[in-house]
């Protein structure tokens, strides 16, 4: 079973520097727009078990070139998954990161993020616990072909983290852009990081292939 992650193309509040957490009517920015396009043919058609979506605005707009050009048995697959939504940044919604950088808090969202809790919000660890409830039910469900879900940066983050068995206090150091692709092969049970953070890539033909090794003496079969 592969997971494929997509983070969210280029929104308006990226390209205002803003933390728009779970406000509402965050569309994509232009820049974003022609991302998603680029997505839909980068992506292309490949074996699909299901599609599970944050319920966020700028999500759904992102997807949706690429939904129009599947098959409609495999549109249908799409369902919106709230473990997938954006963390709840409570108070912090909407504030531009410039200004919240100074606050107290900050420090910890850098470097102990395992014991942020976002005023008015909710904390990072529940965040992760929840992302990774929507990867294990994908996993669990045992059907061919691929599970796409489609979330935002820090929720991938988070489930990367996991499924490398980092510490959450470690997810800083992942970097997930607007628009990229990472891919987790759950297979042969833990997870094996085949794609990070690619935002150029063709990837019809690599999520059509067959299934990788099971054993990656030297890295990896190259196939």
């Amino acid at each position: 079973m592969q997971i494929v992650l997509i983070r969210h193309a280029h929104s308006q509040a990226n390209a205002r520097g803003v933390l728009s957490g779970r406000l509402p009517n965050i569309s994509l920015s232009e820049k974003g727009i022609k991302q998603s396009e680029e997505l839909a043919g980068r992506l292309g058609v490949f074996p699909i078990s299901q599609i599970r979506m944050s319920p966020m605005q700028r999500c759904h707009e992102t997807i949706t070139p690429w939904l129009k050009a599947l098959p409609q048995a495999s549109q249908k697959l799409l369902v919106k998954d709230e473990n997938l939504t954006e963390v709840d940044y409570g108070s912090w919604s909407g504030k531009k990161l410039s200004v919240l950088s100074r606050h107290k808090l900050w420090k910890t969202v850098q470097g102990n993020p395992s014991a942020m809790y976002f005023p008015e919000g909710e904390s990072l660890a529940h965040m992760q616990q929840r992302a990774m409830r929507a990867v294990h039910e994908s996993v669990n469900a045992k059907r061919s072909g691929a599970a796409v879900l489609v979330s935002h940066g820090d929720v991938i983050k988070a489930i990367v983290a996991n499924a490398l068995g980092m510490h959450l206090d470690d997810f800083q150091r992942i970097v997930i852009d607007p628009a990229s692709v990472t891919i987790l092969d759950y297979s042969h049970g833990q997870a094996r990081l085949t794609l990070m953070n690619d935002s150029r890539s063709v990837l019809h033909d690599v999520l059509s292939a067959p299934k990788r090794s099971k054993n990656l003496l030297g890295g990896g079969a190259g196939k």
